[in-house]
């Protein structure tokens, strides 16, 4: 298990210093041009293509044993972390109340962007399925 504790946790911070990145150019550059859920829609598949690299990249290197349980250990950590982050992010931060900030959870920007992270936190399983064990050569 601890593998993928271990794995979940850099999981998360690797991932969650990109989706900062991003989110900062949705939301400085896209959403005044797109709206919110069109720079949500243009962020997202980014974000899951980074995730799915770097879940693939994690469990090659470290390696994470190709268990359900490991795997499952590794996905629920990066997304119990992930989403720690961002309610802290916005009640700490951006000064919402808590109950604003799961209301918020009613908009289709913020709907799309919890299908990512939750296709995010299933990425291990679903390597684990494709046989995604392998060592990353070069």
């Amino acid at each position: 298990m601890r593998p993928g504790l271990k794995a979940g946790c850099v999981y998360f911070v690797i991932v969650f210093a990109a989706g900062f990145v991003l989110g900062t150019v949705r939301v400085l550059l896209l959403v005044p041009i797109l709206g919110e859920a069109g720079a949500v829609l243009t962020e997202l598949p980014f974000i899951l293509v980074i995730s799915w690299l770097v879940c693939r990249w994690l469990i090659a290197g470290a390696p994470v044993p190709a268990t359900l349980s490991a795997r499952t250990v590794m996905g629920v950590m990066a997304f119990v972390l992930l989403m720690a982050a961002e309610g802290a992010l916005a009640i700490f931060v951006f000064g919402q109340d808590v109950s604003g900030y799961l209301q918020s959870y009613r908009s289709i920007p913020a709907i799309l962007g919890l299908a990512g992270q939750i296709a995010f936190a299933l990425f291990p399983l679903v390597q684990l399925q494709m046989g995604g064990n392998q060592r990353i050569q070069g």
